[in-house]
């Protein structure tokens, strides 16, 4: 199955009509019919798998890719459902791996000196 045939079983699965696809994504009406092939330009692949809530490694290949580990995910979450830790990460995103301890060892002091 190529991705032509894989973006029409999502739209048919998702009851999406091929035409509101098309003009959705900026797309001239009949253009992904046209790809027979399956070969799709990445940036035209990408706004497709945005549109259907698809991976773009899904219509390429079939297969979900996950890059994240579960321990991953559950980081982001709590960085984004934590304003102090958001506060946090965004100041550490730009900072040097030396500083980046230096603040490590100072909220651990700080620990330490709750508990006492």
């Amino acid at each position: 199955m190529n991705s032509v045939e894989r973006i029409k079983n999502v739209c048919r699965e998702k009851k999406i009509p091929f035409h509101r696809l098309e003009m959705a994504c900026g797309f001239a009406n009949g253009y992904i019919a046209k790809l027979k092939d399956g070969k799709i330009p990445a940036d035209r692949l990408y706004k497709i798998a945005n549109y259907l809530d698809v991976s773009p490694e899904y219509l390429l290949n079939g297969t979900e890719k996950s890059y994240y580990s579960d321990e991953t995910v559950e980081m982001a979450q709590a960085i984004f459902d934590n304003p102090e830790l958001k506060l946090l990460y965004n100041v550490a995103k730009d900072s040097s791996p030396e500083d980046i301890n230096t603040i490590y060892q100072v909220l651990l002091a700080l620990k330490r000196k709750e508990r006492q």
